[in-house]
């Protein structure tokens, strides 16, 4: 049986970084704010669940700044497992925590390309999962998706739920992560909550998409129709650099975690320095709740022969950096967002606006 415990969000201030050195200064800050959130939500119900926000290591230059892909492939991201994440096994350890967390990062066979990975640390400090994120990508970011690869990904890994949204089943519950965008296309917590996720990592999202209730409505409707936990600690105030003195609250707050139900059981909506978010997890009530609701357990009714109908005819191009290096924010703007549209529009799926 799995006894109640808090699960913990971390809201940190970040610093972004030029290289991968800088990413030191996030990690000593992530450790002090670790021992704090720990501490206090400790002295309610025991605490075995650290989630720490996408950026929070290296922070967004290569997509604020539009940098050159390759050059931060090989100068900022990390490698999974390496360095940071043996830091942030030892804070594992440190606490006796599983950490859920996130990074820019290499890939093993593809050193020219960087993708965007959520991962899992266990209490003995070791990366016990991976997730690449898939194609739900804001236009801005740089990393690549596996979808991107699609081909190659799916002759080494499989063409299977675990190839692409993974879950690994601990002693606190089923993790899996669905980053940021992922959550705002309902098929990244369906596929997850198929692969038997009952706690998924959601994190990070900007302003102002959290400040118009679309952060919370995706993620309290995530949590419902999949009856799971959605972790969505947001960022704290972002420095630019690590020599910057001025953050921007780039994230605007409104981090949360959400329980089986969609309720909110932990909140956090301002941003005033580093903070955190703090709510009890249920494994029990929740599969207690899968197995005797007769309506509100919603995946068991599913009709997939309708749903494959849907998604018949492809939509967003598959293996688009299989043979090249993403481009600048010019270049997806104009060969891949005005595409898209097009594309909808052409099949009739969307209506053009009259022209003034």
């Amino acid at each position: 049986m799995i006894e109640p415990y808090n699960a913990v969000g971390l809201i940190p201030t970040f610093w972004g970084v030029r290289n991968r050195e800088e990413i030191e200064k996030n990690l000593e800050h992530l450790e002090s704010l670790t021992h704090a959130a720990y501490w206090l939500s400790n002295l309610d119900i025991p605490v075995r669940l650290i989630v720490i926000p996408e950026g929070a290591l290296q922070g967004f230059n290569d997509e604020v700044l539009d940098l050159d892909h390759t050059a931060f492939a090989h100068t900022v991201a990390i490698d999974i497992p390496g360095p940071e994440t043996d830091r942030l096994g030892k804070l594992a350890k440190k606490w006796g925590v599983f950490i859920m967390a996130q990074a820019k990062a290499r890939h093993e066979d593809w050193p020219d390309l960087f993708f965007n990975v959520g991962f899992v640390i266990d209490p003995d400090g070791n990366v016990i999962l991976k997730h690449y994120k898939l194609g739900a990508l804001l236009p801005c970011e740089r990393s690549v998706s596996p979808h991107d690869i699609f081909d190659w990904w799916i002759a080494k890994y499989g063409r299977t739920l675990q190839a692409f949204w993974p879950v690994v089943d601990t002693p606190i519950g089923r993790l899996g992560v669905m980053m940021a965008m992922e959550g705002s296309y309902p098929e990244n917590a369906r596929g997850l909550a198929l692969n038997g996720a009952e706690i998924v990592y959601r994190a990070s999202l900007p302003a102002p998409f959290t400040e118009n209730d679309f952060f919370e409505i995706t993620n309290r409707a995530r949590a419902l129709e999949n009856n799971m936990y959605i972790l969505a600690p947001n960022i704290g105030g972002y420095h630019l650099f690590v020599d910057s003195e001025t953050p921007i609250d780039a994230g605007g707050g409104q981090s949360m975690i959400v329980d089986y139900r969609g309720a909110l059981v932990g909140k956090q909506r301002d941003t005033n320095g580093s903070t955190f978010v703090s709510g009890p997890i249920n494994i029990e009530a929740l599969r207690h709740h899968r197995q005797t609701s007769q309506v509100t357990n919603w995946p068991k009714d599913i009709r997939s022969e309708l749903a494959q109908i849907i998604y018949e005819k492809p939509i967003y191009p598959k293996n688009m950096y299989a043979d090249k290096i993403p481009g600048n924010h010019a270049d997806y703007k104009r060969d891949v967002i005005d595409k898209q549209v097009k594309l909808m529009q052409d099949r009739g799926i969307w209506k053009a606006p009259s022209k003034s």
